[in-house]
């Protein structure tokens, strides 16, 4: 039972021999000509998505990244000991984050929206779960690329670890001076460089590559030292992000429970509230629409902050709320007057529609009455234009008959169609 477990779980299967797959992840590493300019652009691409918060673009310009080639390759470098192939994917990685630094820094730079969208914020603070995700991303693109079947992992690699975005939000972070913001989503791209490297290396060593060239057990031992301490060091820090994370979550948690409790569930308007977990202390700030609270009552309830495990936090009750409730009328006027202006808009389109279509249909079943031979019409306006710039608009019947009307029974219709339709001129066209 256990070996039949072993052989339906075992990587050996569907492999790819070995000389072919550093083949494909050598040919991959090199950042020139036509790499070069696809990067390029897929860091334009990225920068425009996060720019305007677009998360479909960002998928996009992911997919289109060749960032993972140097990566791989470093990981198949320390693996199988080949410490050429190594030096040039860390070269080739080096070359292809500056160019990405520097195309994103100038995109963001000339770029008139400097706005700082959620999609940019998101890469600022690495936590533990973005090392987990390049982690196993990594190890799904290792193995895949060791599979004589690629099938489509690939491409959920490139989504899942995200190397773009980090890049170009630390371009964003040098265009608008942000030192924090560089220096955060670098160390999220750094994490996911790191962990996609240490997974490819594992998963050589689990598949057993030859090594290219002998290296001693005290060599071997040190690159693994090298290997546990950049674990630690990126774990460490991201471990201590995600705590603050989590405790950022429940202390808001807990403030929406406060302010439901003891306001919402009382029948108390709430106009306005901001929870800031950022200030020390940290505040929440309510602004009620009609109830008044007293110093003494504003006084407890800090105190009943207590009993929610709310601690450090300054309750702020806005008791001068004519200001608030001036901004939310002004708000509703010019939402008022937005509408008023699309309803004028709407109204002019409707009367143009009115003014510009004809009931054909009506028109014909009168029209045969005293003109039994028309067989068809189309009455529609159109545009004659002319040199002098000044364009008349004209209505015009096209009739089909056996035979074409006299001059006098077109002009009998003319003169009928101006008066049925008020115009001020028709023209008459037999069909051909």
């Amino acid at each position: 039972m256990l070996k039949s477990l072993f052989q339906f779980t075992d990587l050996h299967n569907g492999e790819e021999k070995t000389n072919v797959v550093l083949e494909n992840v050598t040919s991959n590493i090199s950042f020139r000509g036509s790499n070069i300019w696809i990067l390029a652009c897929a860091i334009v691409v990225a920068s425009v998505g996060l720019n305007v918060n677009s998360t479909a673009v960002i998928i996009g310009a992911m997919l289109i990244s060749p960032l993972m080639g140097p990566i791989v390759g470093a990981g198949f470098g320390l693996g199988i000991f080949d410490f050429n192939l190594f030096k040039r994917s860390l070269k080739n990685l080096f070359i292809a984050t500056l160019v990405s630094l520097v195309v994103s820094s100038i995109y963001f730079f000339i770029s008139p929206f400097k706005e700082t969208q959620s999609e940019l914020l998101s890469r600022t603070s690495p936590t533990i779960y973005d090392v987990l995700i390049a982690f196993f991303g990594g190890l799904v693109g290792a193995i895949a690329i060791t599979r004589k079947e690629k099938g489509n992992p690939i491409p959920g690699v490139a989504i899942a670890t995200a190397l773009m975005p980090p890049l170009c939000t630390a371009g964003y972070g040098i265009a608008i001076g942000n030192i924090k913001f560089f220096f955060g989503a670098m160390f999220l791209y750094t994490i996911n460089c790191v962990f996609i490297c240490i997974a490819t290396f594992v998963i050589v060593k689990y598949l057993k590559y030859p090594a290219l060239q002998y290296v001693d057990k005290k060599r071997e031992k040190k690159i693994k030292n090298i290997i546990y301490g950049l674990v630690f060091i990126m774990i460490l820090p991201s471990t201590y992000f995600a705590y603050q994370l989590i405790q950022e979550k429940k202390y808001i948690e807990k403030a929406n429970q406060f302010i439901d409790e003891k306001f919402i569930s009382k029948g108390y308007y709430i106009l306005k509230s901001n929870i800031n977990s950022k200030s020390n202390p940290k505040k929440i700030e309510i602004a009620l629409l009609s109830k008044k609270f007293t110093k003494s009552e504003i006084k407890n309830l800090n105190n009943e902050l207590k009993d929610y495990n709310i601690n450090n936090t300054q309750l702020v009750i806005r008791q001068d709320t004519t200001n608030i409730k001036k901004s939310i009328l002004d708000e509703i006027n010019i939402g008022k007057s937005q509408l008023d202006k699309k309803d004028l808009k709407i109204a002019e389109l409707q009367k143009y529609i009115q003014d510009n279509t004809y009931d054909n249909n009506e028109i014909y079943n009168e029209l045969t009455i005293l003109f039994p031979e028309i067989k068809s019409i189309s009455i529609a306006n159109h545009i004659f234009y002319q040199k002098n710039g000044v364009n008349e608009i004209i209505p015009v019947m096209v009739y089909e008959s056996s035979d074409e009307l006299d001059l006098k029974s077109k002009e009998k219709i003319r003169n009928w169609l101006v008066k049925r339709l008020n115009k001020t001129n028709f023209e008459i066209i037999r069909k051909n």
